[in-house]
């Protein structure tokens, strides 16, 4: 069977974790989507700007360990071939070479920062939005965008909170795999 519709989660994914996790599961759960693909950012130039991440390498490594059993979802390392910054327009107008619809998948704490990304305009013309829930959040769809939630409950849970939160072991297998942990600790010592 042909694949027509594809839903794009793409982030840093320093580390993955349960949240993105939960995310994956509804949104493949909506039955909206042929495959969904979770594109790791390969220069995540807004995440850079703030601090250290690790490298493109080690958070596909955690990102293959994390996601790449779930049903419906493939991991790609398409933006870390990519020189330069990861633009999600680039990789919209990719994958639109592909597939008859592309949906971009986010946080709803994203939602209202989407005009201000690389070619806002031509990309709110590209695609729909599908927005996760986030607590405290509400849905906002910026204007002229095309946007639509993803029902779940919402996770309370960043990769920045982790990172800032000094966790040993036994806390991170609350938040997240034990394949994920084995990179993320041993690329952080």
């Amino acid at each position: 069977m042909p694949l027509h519709r594809l839903g794009l989660f793409g982030g840093t994914f320093d580390p993955p974790h349960n949240g993105h996790v939960a995310a994956l599961r509804a949104a493949a759960a909506t039955g909206r989507f042929d495959v969904i693909e979770v594109t790791v950012a390969g220069d995540p130039y807004r995440k850079s700007a703030i601090g250290p991440v690790h490298s493109s390498a080690t958070r596909f490594a955690m990102a293959m360990a994390a996601f790449d059993d779930l049903d419906l979802v493939r991991v790609s390392d398409r933006e870390i071939a990519r020189p330069g910054p990861s633009y999600t327009i680039d990789t919209v107008e990719e994958l639109l070479e592909e597939f008859d619809r592309v949906d971009v998948v986010i946080g709803a704490d994203l939602a209202a920062q989407l005009p201000t990304w690389h070619r806002a305009q031509e990309l709110s013309q590209l695609v729909q939005v599908a927005i996760v829930p986030r607590p405290g959040t509400i849905l906002v769809t910026p204007p002229g965008w095309t946007c639509y939630e993803i029902s779940m409950p919402p996770v309370d849970l960043s990769s920045t909170y982790l990172r800032e939160t000094p966790l040993d072991h036994d806390d991170l297998k609350l938040f997240m795999a034990e394949d994920v942990i084995a990179i993320y600790q041993g690329a952080t010592e």
